[in-house]
């Protein structure tokens, strides 16, 4: 079992940045794919960042440029940095870490951008 918290999450006006984390309870990230999804209201989730055990990214075509995720191994926290934010970028951030059939989700962070 692996428990994922994330926090980091509040308001912002357009154009300005946070940072996410997601701590793990235990080491994880030298096997699982820790990544970012977000839901919108009224929208399916949908991947924001991935990141593998070996380091490999991958990002939606929305945030390329403007997201980066990165991880600090010591910590077991994986983060997503974000900068030039909008206002569709608002929504439920959710963690992840998967591995083959285990799949673990955190309970979630709202980020809202809105002047």
């Amino acid at each position: 079992q692996v428990q994922l918290v994330e926090s980091g999450g509040g308001l912002v006006q357009p154009g300005g940045s946070l940072r996410l984390s997601c701590a793990a309870s235990r080491t994880v990230f030298n096997i699982y794919t820790m990544g970012w999804y977000r839901q919108a209201p009224g929208k399916q989730r949908e991947l924001v960042a991935t990141m593998t055990s070996g380091g490999s990214t991958n990002y939606a075509g929305s945030v390329k440029g403007r997201f980066d995720i990165s991880r600090d191994n010591a910590k077991n926290t994986v983060y997503l940095q974000m900068n030039s934010l909008k206002p569709e970028d608002t929504a439920v951030y959710y963690c992840n870490a998967l591995h083959l059939a285990y799949n673990y989700w955190g309970q979630g962070t709202q980020v809202t951008v809105s002047s």
